[in-house]
């Protein structure tokens, strides 16, 4: 599944950065309806007394410690949906035997939510009142059979009135599902745990007219008329699956139909069913999926297993997208792409997340979760391949950068607040609350070590086998860390510690080079933070990849290193070795290199070869030279980011003395050099030249100041784009293209350049670069470049921003996801007081608090504004406390991401502190609050 992230969302939007995980939503138009599509909604009416929620309950922690098998099994299911414009009726047929753990005495009790129970028999007999009971939660069969027999349930639900968008719901006219994480048991009692995996049937029986496509899992094995103009499909998936890998969508679709031809010669057919207007969007989306089944074939020798491949398409989903076996369903965002419509990003997004879900189907459907603590095993390993497949389809190295840039942006504060977690969980209340940056993206980084250590063909061997051992399985992070290890002849002392430590870890380095016997040392020493229920950490497996670079800018050959009393000779099939990984496995450990002819500058965590911190001696000069001359082109990067973070910090604390602020003029250069430069890729230098964001550096300061902060950022941006300007209008004017658009690397470098440069001199308010803006807005042929002026026109208030907000929208207002972006650039704004506009966009008729989307652009765009939701007077907080709660009465899963923004309170001085405080204190003292909020809430007060 796709993580939604809607502080991902406002940044990608905005900066049209080449890939983000984000995003979530669903909901689909009949076929037929081609008018206006701006509003997205779904049923809000309070539903029937049979599925009125009850007071919530206490809630209640699941500890990953109390694991148990379950005691019985389910070898097939076996459902049928008669779905009604009132109610829809379901019926269950189960194939129950006893668990391996399990014994007659044992009662049978199923998970179930907002459900009308109808009727339940066991071989055919229902069963009397008192042999089983049923609660909020469960229906609990007191004493079942013993060995295997047939269990039989029907229950009535209501989709239309369902606007949890977990499991059935009925939305913009069609039925659709959502069943991870614990979606399945507002559909049935069932199980639902993803240990239980069975195979499966599906009827389902609708409306001809109103319900055309009726699909589901697998392969169609029957169709056909019934009476009262209605029809039925009969679906069956041949592979054994978890319950939150069931899936049906009902409605008026087309579809856009093509075939790939795996690798040992069977022939898939490929659709993406989408209202019919907008098919001709989904051109990029059918490109991504067959480059995705080739990738896999080649890369990891994984063919997809079925004959029928289905993607549907829907605009109101919690999720990106979500990976039910050959039935992915997707947030409209994440296929619908046209050069006018969508930016670089959101192309860059569609082959990114069509990846991600189309792996899924080895990485999390062939081989599933025991549990949902172990959801890293699924997520972390499948960003980790849809990472890699992106870098292999564009630049890998900017692929890099952006992948880190997020880590650091979302996962460290996340590392270093109150819901600070490992990968792997210990515990949670609700479950949906995990889904989260550090299961999936530092999750990914803990994948990308194994890797980093084994060198690609050692992966690939843990790869395969891993899947000799456990296809059909639901395994642990310990089968997959087995498999690595075993697959090498290898161990990697400590290193599960990534999945059960929380926090960042940071490296100290400190170096030392002795001419007389041309040795260089490298001291290590790691320290993990306290986090929440973890105060003592043990040292962690750190690989730390390192080059040396010589004066004249060259890499040294390393010959040897000596460590722990080994002298280890580095060789690599008889050439010269330029990046070693160096193991770091202890509190404090020491690296000495052999035969190093002169002082030199060392380059340190290559590619970013483990997530951590780094605070190393490298002094300003040493930063300069490698900004100008690491052959690795990341830490060249990062060269410039660590100069570039000293530089923003140093500055606020000069704004926070009242002093003059003074842009250091070798950094200027240091940048200069860089957007001079053409031997770089032109989208390395668009990233070169980006500063570090707000939220990056107020992370790095003792008390939060974001007013402190975005004073200096936009200080040196205009100081800059001054003091840069010639070369910054150069490089506008070279980038320029009258070429049809292209989704390729270096079309979208050279946008990526141009669109950076514009926003720079835009900053500066000058008539001249504010008409140059205008023009290119107003003659850009694609929302790459229309939407890049659009932003650099709106960082400055006044008559031509607000005309061209204007006129954006009367020219795109009826696309609903292009008002997403318009939503989303004004959310995003930091021009002061922001709050009152965005609280008028809430009444805006485009905007539905009901459709995900547009709450991710619009408030969770706000709470992404350092500087106006950290107002002063509290009056982004106190905005944010409202709309939490009218949320969480409709969707708590969203409601729960957008508390989430308070999680950090205690990080501002006092007076922030106590406005933010008081906002949680409100959401935790609301009657009926969901467990989703509850548990953000509530653990971001706790002391």
């Amino acid at each position: 599944m796709m993580l939604p992230m809607f502080n991902y969302e406002w940044r990608y939007l905005l900066q049209g950065s080449r890939w983000i995980r984000s995003e979530p939503f669903l909901s689909v138009n009949s076929a037929k309806s081609v008018g206006k599509r701006t509003s997205c909604s779904v049923a809000t009416e309070p539903p029937p007394a049979a599925t009125e929620k009850p007071e919530m309950d206490s809630p209640k922690e699941i500890f990953l410690k109390d694991y148990r098998k379950p005691d019985y099994l389910f070898d097939k299911v076996d459902l049928q949906f008669q779905l009604g414009e009132e109610k829809t009726i379901v019926t269950s047929k189960i194939v129950v035997s006893p668990g391996v753990e399990g014994s007659i005495s044992a009662p049978l009790v199923l998970h179930g939510c907002d459900l009308k129970l109808l009727s339940i028999k066991v071989n055919g007999t229902e069963l009397k009142g008192e042999e089983y009971t049923v609660d909020s939660r469960h229906l609990t069969v007191s004493t079942p059979l013993a060995g295997v027999f047939n269990l039989e349930i029907v229950t009535e639900i209501y989709p239309q009135l369902n606007t949890s968008l977990e499991g059935l719901y009925k939305s913009t006219g069609n039925f659709c599902t959502q069943c991870e994480a614990e979606g399945f048991r507002k559909i049935t009692y069932f199980q639902d745990r993803p240990d239980v995996m069975a195979k499966y049937t599906c009827r389902i029986e609708a409306d001809k007219t109103l319900y055309p496509v009726l699909l589901s899992n697998g392969n169609l094995i029957e169709q056909g008329d019934l009476e009262g103009g209605k029809h039925f499909a009969l679906w069956e998936d041949p592979f054994k699956k978890p319950s939150y890998l069931f899936a049906l969508v009902a409605g008026q679709l087309g579809c856009r139909e093509d075939s790939f031809v795996t690798c040992s010669g069977r022939n898939v057919t490929l659709r993406i069913w989408t209202p019919a207007q907008d098919l001709p969007k989904t051109a990029h989306a059918m490109y991504s999926l067959k480059a995705a089944m080739q990738w896999d074939e080649e890369v990891f020798g994984l063919e997809y297993d079925l004959d029928l491949f289905n993607i549907v398409v829907v605009p109101d989903f919690n999720m990106g997208a979500m990976e039910n076996k050959s039935l992915n369903i997707f947030q409209s965002r994440l296929v619908l792409a046209s050069p006018e419509t969508a930016t670089d990003g959101d192309y860059a997004a569609i082959l990114g997340v069509v990846g991600h879900e189309y792996f899924h189907n080895w990485t999390g459907n062939r081989v599933t979760c025991r549990d949902w603590f172990q959801l890293t095993l699924k997520e972390g390993l499948t960003v980790f391949r849809d990472q890699e497949f992106s870098s292999d389809l564009g630049c890998r190295t900017v692929k890099r950068i952006a992948d880190v840039s997020k880590l650091r942006i979302y996962q460290f504060p996340q590392d270093a607040g109150p819901m600070a977690h490992p990968i792997r969980p210990h515990s949670y209340i609700k479950m949906d609350n995990f889904y989260t940056v550090t299961v999936y993206e530092k999750g990914a980084e803990v994948v990308r070590m194994y890797k980093t250590m084994f060198g690609a063909s050692g992966f690939r061997k843990g790869m395969d086998l891993y899947f000799q051992r456990h296809d059909g399985q639901a395994v642990t992070c310990e089968d997959f860390y087995a498999a690595m290890c075993d697959a090498n002849n290898a161990q990697l002392p400590n290193f599960l510690q990534w999945y059960s430590q929380a926090g960042t870890p940071t490296v100290k380095v400190s170096s030392s080079y002795d001419p007389s016997s041309q040795t260089f040392s490298l001291k290590l020493s790691q320290e993990v933070p306290p986090t929440p229920g973890q105060p003592v950490k043990e040292p962690m497996f750190i690989p730390v990849a390192v080059g040396l670079v010589d004066s004249t800018g060259k890499d040294m050959p390393l010959t040897s290193v000596y460590s722990n009393g080994t002298l280890q000779t580095l060789t690599s099939d008889g050439k010269p070795v330029f990046t070693t990984v160096l193991q770091f496995k202890k509190k404090e450990e020491e690296f000495i290199f052999k035969n190093v002819p002169e002082k030199p500058v060392p380059s340190l965590l290559r590619g970013y070869s483990a997530p951590v911190r780094l605070d190393s001696d490298l002094s300003e000069s040493d930063l300069f030279f490698l900004l100008a001359s690491d052959s690795d082109e990341f830490n060249r990067w990062e060269a410039g980011q660590v100069l570039a973070r000293k530089l923003m910090l140093s500055l606020v604390a000069d704004f926070q003395q009242q002093k003059t602020l003074v842009l250091n003029p070798k950094f200027v250069d240091g940048l200069r050099s860089i957007l001079r430069n053409t031997s770089l890729d032109k989208e390395f230098i668009a990233k070169a030249i980006t500063l570090p964001g707000q939220g990056e550096i107020m992370d790095m300061m003792a008390v939060a100041d974001p007013d402190a902060v975005h004073a200096v950022r936009n200080f040196i941006k205009k100081e800059l784009a001054l003091q840069l300007k010639d070369d910054l209008l150069v490089a506008v004017a070279s980038n320029r293209s009258s070429e049809a658009y292209t989704f390729n690397h270096d079309s979208m470098a050279r946008r990526a350049l141009k669109n950076t440069c514009l926003a720079y001199l835009a900053s500066l308010n000058e008539p001249d670069v504010t008409e140059l803006a205008l023009h290119e807005y107003k003659t850009a042929t694609n929302m790459t470049e229309q939407f890049s002026a659009l932003v650099a026109l709106s960082q400055n208030a006044g008559k031509v921003r607000d005309d061209a907000l204007m006129d954006f929208y009367n020219q795109w207002q009826n696309d609903y996801l292009v008002v997403s972006k318009w939503f989303a650039l004004q959310a995003t704004s930091e021009i002061p007081g922001n709050v009152v506009n965005v609280q008028k966009l809430l009444s805006h008729p485009a905007f539905d608090m009901r459709n995900p989307n547009k709450v991710y652009s619009l408030i969770g765009g706000f709470c992404g504004s350092p500087v106006n939701f950290h107002a002063k007077d509290g009056s982004g907080y106190k905005f944010l406390g409202e709309v939490v709660l009218q949320l969480d009465k409709i969707n708590p899963q969203v409601a729960s991401r957008m508390v989430s923004a308070f999680s950090r309170w205690r990080r501002y001085d006092e007076t922030r502190q106590a406005l933010a405080k008081a906002q949680l204190e409100m959401i935790v003292s609301a009657n009926g609050l969901s467990e989703n909020v509850y548990e953000i809430a509530s653990k971001s007060l706790a002391d």
